[in-house]
């Protein structure tokens, strides 16, 4: 008599834990999207790139005032410390240039999905200026003129 092992039970329980893990990664990644997306705009910044990868992060170090030669960070031999630097750095940046203290950074760092969503969907929150320093335009450069610096 030969008894053989069908398997059958088990293998139906890491296809409904695979199932289950997909639709949490896919759901994950298109609040990541949005979120993301609505950063950007936030930023006036198109929010289209998100899915253009370099220009992505061209445009990123754009909105926290950084050169756009940090993208060489990530390529460069050491890529754990270029990509450390920036992932510091960066959410340091990403918090001042919507106005947010050094706390809401290291929240960024750690628990990017809540934090990044917090400034995506909370009406109080706008955009300052790159690395936190406010942008002038035009106007106020003309309207400036003659007036002394104090």
């Amino acid at each position: 008599m030969e008894t053989t092992y069908d398997g059958g039970g088990i293998s139906s329980i890491f296809a409904i834990f695979g199932i289950g893990y997909f639709i949490f990664m896919l759901a994950l990644s298109v609040f990541s999207i949005i979120v993301y997306w609505k950063v950007f705009e936030k930023a006036g910044q198109p929010g289209w790139a998100i899915f253009v990868p370099i220009y992505s992060f061209i445009v990123y170090l754009r909105i926290i005032g950084k050169p756009w030669t940090w993208v060489f960070l990530i390529f460069t031999p050491a890529v754990i410390v270029g990509a450390f630097i920036v992932w510091i750095n960066g959410s340091m940046a990403m918090a001042r240039s919507f106005g947010k203290d050094t706390m809401f950074g290291l929240g960024l760092m750690f628990l990017a999905p809540v934090f990044y969503a917090i400034i995506a969907f909370d009406k109080t929150i706008q955009y300052v200026g790159p690395n936190g320093i406010p942008t002038e335009d035009l106007d106020s450069q003309i309207g400036s003129i003659g007036k002394p610096a104090l």
